[in-house]
């Protein structure tokens, strides 16, 4: 059997967004290594609405292969966005993703997605010290200025409600 009749034979038993495109084309090397490669490549659009006007946006799209896609947005201080968008891993894992986009930036939220530590102890509590400072009118922008460090400086008075260490160092021998 030639490759050509068995390329043939092999693509008649394929689902039919398979069998359309069976081979990778050489200028996408990576396509060969991946699972779904083929069903990507090659599948079809089965819903697509736009819709655009004076109060803002909306699309949503759905293909044969597993990935839909819907936003909507209005104007109003730049573009203000929320959608979600799902496809099919080459795992064959549904994933997810909702999100935001707007002034405060990108904002998304899947179940896969990478979420960042906690917060460590000593930055929180650092952060509210600064939060409590400004507040008093202490403003630290990490520059020096004489005034800071004397007798009557913003430094100076801050320190007053920490405690002296009660032990002292011992000199190197």
């Amino acid at each position: 059997m030639t490759p050509l009749v068995a390329l043939s034979a092999a693509s008649a038993q394929l689902p039919p967004y398979l069998a359309r495109n069976p081979v990778a084309p050489a200028y996408y090397p990576q396509y060969q290594a991946r699972a779904r490669a083929g069903l990507d490549r090659s599948a079809q659009t089965l819903r697509s609405s736009a819709d655009v006007s004076e109060r803002g946006f909306q699309y949503a799209f759905e293909t044969e292969n597993g990935i839909q896609a819907q936003e909507s947005g209005v104007e109003a201080n730049g573009i203000q966005a929320q959608g979600a968008y799902s496809y099919v891993g080459d795992d064959g894992q549904v994933y997810s993703v909702t999100y935001t986009a707007d002034g405060n930036g990108f904002q998304a939220q899947g179940a896969h997605l990478p979420t960042p530590p906690p917060t460590p102890e000593a930055i929180a509590r650092s952060l509210i010290q600064n939060a409590q400072d400004e507040a008093n009118g202490i403003f630290d922008d990490g520059s020096y200025r004489e005034g800071k460090y004397s007798a009557g400086g913003a430094v100076v008075a801050a320190r007053a409600q920490y405690p002296r260490p009660a032990f002292r160092q011992r000199p190197y021998y």
